[in-house]
């Protein structure tokens, strides 16, 4: 595999979970950002919280995160083991199992919930997966909620030379496009490699590019081995990411155009200033982003 080292996304850093948490009672947590301060690096996504792998007894009280709200930017879980069930005050609801996603643009503000499917969490089970959160520019910040369940058959599966597979969640590679409707110019996509496997990536030029590693080892254009739950932060120049696998691997990619417009955040609430911040809380308070029934 050639690459021409003009074009080449030089990597910026390799970042361990900058902190440890649960949320609610069902999403044992490791952050990998905003927690090491990365947001231009990163920009337009706001957060990475990588949930497990761990198993969870049976019980007939599912657990997760109940009622709260978002403001200002996207909700994307992706599940990989496990069975997560949602519902929120703009009347979506939906259950997604391993490789579904779960797209839910806040915008101008939803109450939901994220659980344990009943009946999964009465066999039990491990669950492992992911949120990442989205910003959306100002001018969509206010525009009306949405929801779209991503179903793994629907998701377009590449085979890769030299032995692999690339998922597209949103974006397009090869010519095959993923199913995300998106705010932003985004590509999302779900890599799988086996060991020794060498891919070169071509990404929209001025993009933020960041890969994060779910399982085994890789090394992005030339750069030390990146392992279990590490992220490949890339230099926004260039356009080219070859990941050559030092064993079988599986790894999200994140690439996207920077919004470039102030954040400020509070909570579950991400908006460009500290007034529309206290807005938000408001608004929350007064029943304007509705309750669940």
């Amino acid at each position: 595999m050639l690459t021409d080292t003009t074009f080449t996304k030089e990597v910026l850093g390799i970042y361990q979970p900058g902190s440890t948490h649960m949320v609610g009672d069902g999403f044992p947590v490791r952050n990998l950002f905003p927690s090491n301060d990365l947001d231009r690096a990163v920009d337009p996504f706001l957060m990475l919280d990588y949930a497990g792998p761990q198993y969870f007894e049976p019980t007939d009280h599912p657990r997760g995160v109940g009622e709260h709200p978002h403001r200002g930017f996207e909700t994307v879980t992706i599940v990989y083991e496990g069975v997560v069930a949602h519902r929120d005050s703009a009347g979506h609801a939906g259950v997604i199992g391993p490789g579904d996603v779960q797209w839910m643009t806040a915008a101008s503000g939803i109450v939901h919930e994220e659980m344990h499917e009943k009946e999964w969490a009465l066999k039990g089970g491990t669950l492992h997966a992911i949120q990442l959160w989205v910003n959306l520019p100002q001018t969509s910040k206010m525009t009306a909620p949405g929801y779209q369940t991503i179903l793994n058959a629907n998701i377009p599966a590449i085979e890769l030379a030299g032995g692999g597979e690339l998922r597209v969640i949103a974006g397009s590679f090869q010519g095959r496009k993923g199913p995300a409707h998106t705010r932003t110019p985004i590509q999302l996509y779900d890599l799988q490699l086996k060991v020794g496997t060498r891919t070169l990536l071509e990404l929209p030029g001025g993009h933020n590019t960041s890969i994060f590693v779910l399982q085994g080892r890789v090394s992005v254009n030339g750069s030390r081995g990146a392992g279990e739950a590490e992220l490949i932060v890339c230099k926004r120049e260039g356009s080219q990411v070859a990941i050559e696998a030092q064993a079988d691997s599986r790894l999200l990619v994140m690439s996207g155009e920077p919004i470039e417009e102030p954040i400020a955040r509070y909570g579950p609430f991400v908006m460009n200033t500290k007034a529309e911040l206290v807005q938000a809380v408001q608004d929350y308070q007064a029943g304007k982003m509705g309750h669940l029934s």
